[in-house]
């Protein structure tokens, strides 16, 4: 790719929202993965006792179930990532495709 091909991609407006939004979208989708996270590992760091409860009659704690919730939390982010990628920024992409397709 030339030097001026990546210049008038990077100049695109569509290519600049494209960056903003996916951008801004997946630091946001990762900050709540981590927060959500490192509460967990905050939480048996300082107050094992609350994820010690144990549930029911069984020998199982509430740690578990927790555990398991952030593990579908993140996979459930992951697919909220992948739908909007694939749409609404790859109709973004096919626009700047379209802008410079006289370029390639």
């Amino acid at each position: 790719m030339n030097d001026e091909l990546v210049a008038k991609i990077k100049a695109n407006p569509n290519y600049q929202d494209l960056v903003k939004k996916r951008s801004g979208f997946a630091l946001k989708l990762a900050i709540f993965v981590l927060v959500i996270f490192y509460a967990f590992i905050l939480t048996i760091a300082f107050e094992p006792a609350v994820l010690g409860i144990k549930t029911g009659d069984g020998v199982m704690t509430i740690a578990f179930p927790v555990a398991a919730a952030i593990i579908v939390v993140s996979f459930f982010t992951t697919l909220i990532y992948v739908k909007r990628a694939n749409g609404e920024f790859e109709d973004l992409i096919e626009k700047v495709r379209k802008d410079v397709k006289d370029e390639l």
